[in-house]
């Protein structure tokens, strides 16, 4: 039984310590400037369309870069990992958690950006599962949630795709680069994890890929097959 069913059962939830969060393909390491910034610097090389919707960037420099990720390094909430390739060795992405309200349970992912190499990929599904179900199942959370700007069309696209439900948006939010934003807001509960859990790690089991690792069935299909199990 959910957090939220059991009522009196609630406790609040914990703060996430700085370790690595470990996947099969992909591993989310604490950021450490000295460990990432050449690879991360160099995986987002070139792609500018990456820094369209965040607060910053792009980085007219590697040192510009190497500055600014130090200070997230420093950061306790947002708290920033670097997405590494397990097979690859190297980091190519970013996330973090943000926004934590321990004593209502509710955390927010965010500062979400793939390399191209990243996007589209397994690596890139199982970091947002790692994320959900470290914050579900080992810190205690009863809502996890997803905001972007409403005009940031992939980024609500990858909300649907990864179960999380559209709640609306806050007109006139935020003023990010000088600029208006309305802001996409979705979330998932811990009422809705068992489903979401089960339809992840269908989807990432390694009979789901044909040889050329392409999927064979979709995260979405796969969640409606198992709707009526829960």
């Amino acid at each position: 039984m959910s957090t939220q069913m059991s009522g009196m059962d609630w406790k609040p939830a914990r703060h996430p310590e700085r370790i690595a969060l470990e996947g099969e393909s992909v591993t989310l390491e604490p950021v450490d400037p000295a460990r990432h910034a050449r690879a991360l610097y160099s995986a987002a090389d070139g792609a500018p369309a990456i820094w369209d919707y965040l607060a910053y960037g792009p980085f007219e420099s590697r040192e510009a870069f190497t500055e600014w990720l130090e200070a997230r390094a420093a950061s306790v909430d947002p708290l920033f990992y670097a997405l590494v390739d397990r097979g690859a060795g190297v980091a190519q992405g970013m996330a973090s958690y943000l926004r934590m309200d321990l004593a209502n349970g509710v955390i927010e992912i965010g500062h979400i950006w793939f390399a191209p190499v990243m996007q589209r990929t397994r690596q890139a599904t199982e970091a947002i599962f790692v994320l959900a179900r470290h914050a579900f199942d080992d810190l205690g959370y009863r809502r996890l949630e997803w905001k972007c700007d409403s005009l940031n069309a992939p980024s609500r696209r990858a909300a649907e795709r990864f179960g999380f439900v559209y709640e609306g948006v806050f007109r006139r939010h935020m003023v990010v680069k000088g600029r208006n934003r309305d802001t996409a807001w979705y979330a998932l509960t811990d009422g809705d994890w068992p489903l979401r859990r089960a339809a992840f790690e269908a989807w990432l089991a390694p009979d789901n890929f044909d040889q050329a690792g392409r999927q064979r069935q979709s995260l979405s299909a796969l969640r409606a097959q198992l709707e009526g199990a829960f």
